[in-house]
């Protein structure tokens, strides 16, 4: 019986693992959007020369972080502005000031983490990384309590850990000085993991991703 031959020139067709999730419009409406739309945060945005900034109309430090601080996460997945704006700023405002208040809210955050990065897209995964950086450096034991969630929030890291595609020319230097190179951030937010994870953060992380090597061996 004859062999079969695939065609002249013809290629499998692309897995797609990096391809952004498709998503309906309902589906990806965030908790964010929807309370934001219904006038539920305590913020406002200013309009300058500038571009958007948001005020908080109380104090930040006396807020419920129970309660603000998952909301806020659950809208990193946005792309759409100005909910992305707010989202984002909304998220480091909160990181900046909780202290101690953030170390009890983190069981909650894992899930909207996770989203962000199941988008798979580049801009959102960017966005996220940025602020897990920022979380684990935010107050004291932050770092370690993230450790048993490693399996939820690393698989996207160990899909995209060499994905260091950006664009030619002037895009190169452009994503490198605002920190958009995914594969770059990826191993950063890794070494920063490690860091502040504790005695067992390596090993764990080392599970999920293979290829990462020790921070500390070579500082």
């Amino acid at each position: 019986m004859p062999g079969y031959f695939a065609p002249k020139n013809s290629n499998p067709p692309k897995a797609g693992a990096y391809k952004p999730r498709d998503k309906t419009r309902k589906k990806e409406t965030s908790t964010f959007r929807k309370l934001y739309d219904r006038g539920d945060f305590p913020i406002s945005v200013n309009h300058d020369g500038k571009g958007n900034r948001m005020n908080w109309k109380v104090d930040i430090e006396k807020l419920d972080y129970h309660h603000y601080l998952p909301l806020f996460f659950s809208g990193l997945c946005e792309t759409e502005e100005p909910y992305a704006f707010l989202a984002r700023q909304g998220v480091h405002d909160l990181l900046d000031k909780g202290g101690a208040k953030i170390l009890p809210v983190v069981p909650q955050l894992i899930i909207p983490i996770k989203n962000a990065l199941n988008t798979r897209n580049p801009m959102v995964i960017c966005t996220t990384l940025k602020v897990i950086q920022h979380l684990v450096e935010s107050a004291e034991m932050v770092g370690e309590a993230l450790v048993p969630y490693y399996r939820q929030i690393l698989p996207i890291f160990n899909l995209f850990k060499n994905h260091n595609v950006v664009n030619l020319g002037d895009g190169i230097y452009y994503a490198q000085q605002k920190r958009e190179n995914i594969g770059d951030l990826i191993q950063e937010t890794l070494e920063k993991l490690e860091l502040n994870g504790g005695e067992d953060a390596f090993i764990n992380v080392k599970y999920m991703v293979p290829t990462y090597e020790s921070v500390i061996s070579r500082i």
